[in-house]
């Protein structure tokens, strides 16, 4: 049995290989690749090969090959269905943190069944609405918050779009690039621009993937506020005015990552548990709105620079 992968060779280049495929053995599934989604901010980090060393064994996904920088066969948001395995997952659709390949074996553990009401397309966002999921409980948000969102990429909006559903909350969306009002605007939340950001925030999740934006974060927050820092910076480093009203305004600054269940919930759901509430919170249909251009598998070398350029819009959509 074979199957075909994308690999990630050199800065900017990625190439399909051919790869034989073992038969599904003990608590094992093979899975048929339906549509797998592009992370645009780590992929861009990986593609470009800036994971610093320092951080390679905490960058590697559940099921990655290969090392880091390159060659490495990397992607975590694949939808598919169950082609031989456990009875309980025969023949139905799962979503896994694989990387794009269009058949693969995976544990059946990380299988995770796709609801009913869920398309597959929507499904792709599993990974970054668990990641938003996350960020919720690091933030701890309280009723009748003000809060702020900086950055309208597809996990800024997701989270968003979860806080909104926090009785009373006061939730604005704040990103430099007018033209993503109108998503903003498709998940029933509001835009602003960072010169009309409102200030005083409760809580500010920063989610633009950029040092201007956490900047602009801590100048947001109000006394006490709380910035969850979602985005990750790879190899850059980011200078903080952690002088000035900093101290005096008793910030607080905590980085949100995926890869641990955030303490308010650590011990009491698995990883499995909050991926599958993450696919459950995708039932809702406006989600389609943070979904991205649709690109045929055997065109993803050639499309994958383009797709991940900083500025793009939702979440690239690969179809197998």
């Amino acid at each position: 049995m074979r199957a075909r992968a994308l690999w990630t060779v050199a800065p900017g280049q990625a190439e399909i290989r051919d790869e034989a495929l073992p038969l599904p053995g003990a608590g094992q599934a093979l899975v048929r690749a339906v549509v797998s989604g592009v992370s645009r901010g780590t992929e861009r980090l990986v593609l470009e090969g800036r994971v610093p060393p320092s951080q390679w064994a905490a960058m590697r996904a559940p099921l990655m090959a290969g090392d880091f920088p390159f060659p490495v066969k990397y992607g975590y948001a694949s939808v598919g269905v169950v082609e031989d395995g456990p009875d309980d997952l025969r023949d139905r659709r799962v979503f896994c943190l694989h990387p794009h390949q269009d058949r693969f074996v995976a544990p059946a553990s990380m299988c995770v069944p796709v609801p009913d009401a869920v398309p597959n397309r929507r499904a792709v966002l599993a990974a970054n609405a668990e990641t938003a999921v996350n960020i919720l409980w690091d933030a701890r948000p309280l009723v009748g918050e003000r809060a702020l969102v900086v950055g309208a990429g597809v996990v800024g909006l997701l989270a968003a779009a979860l806080l909104a559903r926090v009785p009373g909350f006061d939730l604005s969306v704040c990103d430099r690039d007018p033209s993503r009002a109108a998503v903003v605007e498709a998940l029933g939340l509001r835009f602003c621009a960072p010169e009309a950001a409102p200030d005083g925030r409760d809580l500010v999740v920063h989610a633009s993937g950029e040092p201007g934006g956490l900047r602009l974060a801590l100048g947001l927050a109000g006394f006490e506020g709380r910035i969850v820092e979602a985005s990750w910076f790879g190899d850059r480093e980011a200078m903080l005015p952690l002088g000035e009203g900093f101290h005096a305004r008793r910030l607080s600054l905590v980085s949100s990552q995926v890869g641990a269940v955030a303490p308010a919930m650590r011990g009491r759901r698995s990883h499995a548990e909050r991926l599958a509430l993450a696919l459950s919170l995708l039932e809702d249909a406006r989600f389609d709105a943070l979904l991205g251009p649709a690109t045929p598998f055997e065109e993803l070398p050639a499309a994958l620079p383009g797709l991940l350029a900083a500025g793009g819009g939702g979440c690239p959509v690969v179809t197998y």
